[in-house]
């Protein structure tokens, strides 16, 4: 089997639009009716409901936990309530691998060092899809895609089987469809 796969020279938002028509592609080619995205501010959340209004796909936006680096959430309002009113769902759960505190050790953080290897966006993806299998949004073993980032707006996405983060040993990339090459010379994003 061969599959194309982008590389982006480098991340960021200038990349958001090819990203979503990619995944749109992809999508549409797999029969995948869900797509799980990151949006910190509601930005990409907006854009992502215009651009794919017209695909029958639903969207599930995770943005930042409440309290997390800010004390008020950046996340529009307004913006929840007409992504819930279109059939979208919109989840601030805790963010899984932001949690060594509470669990007492740092394995959340050397998984997340790990997965951004590949890069900031690959980490991103696996800690939403957690994220929203843990809320009962995804079913385990569900094949969805996710869409994240470097920053802002969208660079990474990936074709993934849902698992929760009581087992994620059960998350599976089926696909990358695109992804910012890692540069070494990226600034530290967390």
């Amino acid at each position: 089997m061969e599959k194309k796969i982008v590389y982006f020279e480098e991340g960021g938002p200038e990349n958001t639009l090819e990203t979503f028509r990619l995944v749109q592609e992809r999508a549409n080619s797999l029969n995948i009716r869900k797509i799980v995205l990151a949006s910190t501010t509601g930005a990409t959340a907006a854009r992502a409901n215009d651009f794919f209004s017209k695909d029958k796909i639903k969207l599930i936006v995770v943005p930042h936990q409440w309290d997390f680096h800010r004390e008020r959430n950046p996340f529009p309002e307004t913006l929840i309530r007409e992504l819930r009113r279109e059939g979208h769902e919109v989840h601030f759960g805790t963010m899984l691998f932001h949690t060594d505190c509470l669990y007492g050790s740092n394995s959340a953080s050397t998984l997340a060092n790990l997965l951004r290897c590949f890069c900031q966006g690959v980490k991103v993806c696996f800690e939403i899809v957690l994220m929203a299998t843990d809320a009962g949004l995804l079913a385990s073993g569900e094949k969805v895609i996710a869409i994240a980032g470097t920053a802002s707006g969208s660079d990474t996405a990936l074709v993934m089987q849902a698992a929760s983060s009581q087992h994620p040993n059960r998350l599976r990339i089926n696909e990358i469809i695109c992804k910012p090459l890692n540069l070494l010379n990226m600034v530290e994003l967390e």
